[in-house]
């Protein structure tokens, strides 16, 4: 994509809604449409699903879609054979092929298969079968110690020559907490070329969210609150000095509006995917942009910040088109690779196109924190040269918590890529909510940190642009020798000019960018005549005709 095309996009959010407002994601209604049945060992089979699920509160299950219970729905469950395969059978013949349908907890893994008997094959043989061991044409399965149930199976048989058979509607109650596993699989090479069609509902106690998602739920309610909480108290700061605020006020204002629009509508779409089993793919696509464009602006913001813009300097000038194309690009990867994650399988493992989409975006967020702390080197080593305390003092205090926050984002991708090491079946999907929850927190908590920082005042130049070039030293204290007094120096406005009414000789007096003041505000002696001005927000402008001899030295 060229960088001139600049896709807006709220349009394009806009536009995407609407098209697919009617049609639904991925969701825990999980769909099947002509899936094919992929050869393992000595059989066939295909992945229907998994999820975590926690235990029905309700021990008599009696009405699955009550509220309470857990389980996991059979709905018109086909499984068409080919033509080849049915020919090989009369129609008076009974049980002419067999699909299984196999429900494990993740902890029950070890009990599919040969693996307990020293033999690879998943299907029974005709030398297990002679054993006593299971039963040839069948999935071998070691019930549980626990509940000779389990693992669950489900068969399904074909009759005769016909090519289709399907599943008696069924639920499976779900009486432990657990990451659960559907396949749904066969022994028997006649029947190579089966497709399956129909879905399944996976329901917990409280809701049709997956076990991992549920508690995202809550999190993005509270998250809500919080950015509604931070946007009131700037929006009082604001109203409050509105006649103080600069441009970069305006920034902070739309990324606190980002992130609250972005919770508002993670919580809402968390909720609609939580009474349904559905993702409305509008309402998805909608938060999924906002959640992209906050996070693209989010860090424009700490960039232009750390460039030292409004401060240092009044524009970016000639990076500007470079600022703005890197944005452009992270909207992109960032709406690419949350489109998957949300508007792909519900199942609770990552395939392998969110792999390609991470990587972009993890190269692309490098290059944002390398050029924030080179931009922060630049603007600290300006300042110093300024000698400008003030300005100084708020980006030392603004570059020890970005430095805070990085060392927090590099432990915690630490913890990430340990995380999904040693857990690569999702055995611990109840804590991997709080992976993804972090990042929200940090984003937060760095935009709270540049609020307070450049809060509206009622003195905003002090931290504001000025052209001239002594304007940074503010408050500033210059010992006399021998006079024992302390003088601050107090800046001239380029924008304040004596009246005309003072006269043609007196408006080329000459006009000192610093009025030396003691500390007991009596007016330290000078050798010329000058113009003082009285630095006051009720009379910025206000000019006294002052002469003193310079004595204190």
């Amino acid at each position: 994509m060229r960088p001139r095309l600049r896709p807006d996009p709220v349009h394009l959010g806009l536009l995407l809604g609407l098209l697919l407002l009617c049609h639904r994601a991925g969701a825990s209604i999980h769909e099947y449409y002509n899936g094919a049945f992929i050869p393992r060992s000595n059989s066939f089979f295909f992945h229907g699903g998994s999820e975590g699920l926690y235990a029905s509160a309700e021990v008599n299950i009696t009405a699955p879609a009550s509220d309470g219970n857990s389980f996991i729905q059979f709905e018109s469950v086909t499984f068409r054979r080919t033509k080849e395969s049915a020919s090989m059978h009369s129609d008076m013949q009974q049980k002419t092929g067999l699909v299984e349908a196999i429900v494990v907890e993740i902890q029950d893994r070890d009990k599919i298969g040969g693996r307990y008997l020293n033999t690879d094959a998943i299907c029974c043989t005709r030398e297990l079968h002679d054993r006593n061991l299971c039963k040839v044409g069948e999935v071998i399965i070691r019930p549980s110690q626990d509940n000779s149930d389990w693992p669950k199976r489900i068969q399904t048989f074909f009759d005769g020559s016909s090519e289709e058979t399907t599943m008696v509607t069924q639920a499976i109650p779900i009486r432990k907490t657990g990451m659960y596993y559907l396949y749904f699989m066969f022994c028997d090479p006649q029947l190579k070329g089966t497709i399956i069609n129909g879905r399944t509902v996976w329901r917990n106690p409280h809701g049709y969210l997956p076990g991992k998602m549920a508690p995202l739920m809550t999190f993005y309610g509270f998250m809500s609150l919080a950015y509604l909480l931070l946007g009131l108290c700037w929006f009082l700061q604001f109203v409050r000095y509105w006649k103080h605020t600069l441009q970069l006020h305006y920034h902070i204002t739309a990324v606190i509006a980002l992130g609250m629009c972005e919770m508002a509508f993670w919580y809402f779409e968390y909720g609609n995917f939580n009474s349904t089993g559905s993702r409305p793919m509008g309402i998805t696509i909608w938060a999924v942009t906002f959640a992209a464009v906050k996070k693209t602006v989010s860090r424009l913001l700490l960039l232009v910040v750390s460039m030292g813009y409004g401060v240092v300097r009044p524009t970016l000038g000639g990076i500007t088109s470079r600022v703005a194309l890197l944005g452009l690009v992270y909207f992109i990867a960032s709406e690419a690779l949350e489109l998957v994650e949300h508007l792909g399988n519900i199942n609770d493992f990552s395939g392998k196109a969110r792999l390609f989409l991470v990587l972009p975006v993890a190269l692309l967020d490098a290059t944002f924190i390398v050029w924030i702390f080179s931009s922060l080197s630049k603007t600290l080593e300006k300042l110093q040269i300024k000698k400008s305390t003030a300005k100084l003092e708020l980006y030392r205090k603004f570059t020890n918590s970005l430095a805070v926050s990085v060392l927090l984002s590099v432990a915690w991708i630490g913890y990430e890529l340990y995380f999904n090491a040693t857990d690569p079946l999702s055995e611990l999907w109840q804590r991997s909510w709080i992976v993804s929850a972090f990042w929200n927190v940090l984003s937060y908590v760095l935009l709270g940190i540049i609020c307070i920082l450049w809060a509206p005042s009622h003195n905003p130049t002090r931290y504001a642009y000025s052209e001239d070039t002594n304007e940074d030293f503010d408050d500033e204290g210059i010992p006399l020798t021998g006079s024992g007094m302390t003088l601050r120096r107090i800046n001239e406005s380029s924008r304040c000019l004596p009246s005309p009414a003072w006269g043609f000789d007196l408006y080329f007096s000459v006009l000192v960018n610093a009025v030396l003041y003691s500390q007991s505000t009596h007016c330290v002696t000078y050798t010329i005549n000058s113009i003082k001005r009285i630095v006051d927000d009720d009379a910025p402008c206000s000019y006294f005709l002052v002469t003193c001899r310079f004595s204190a030295l």
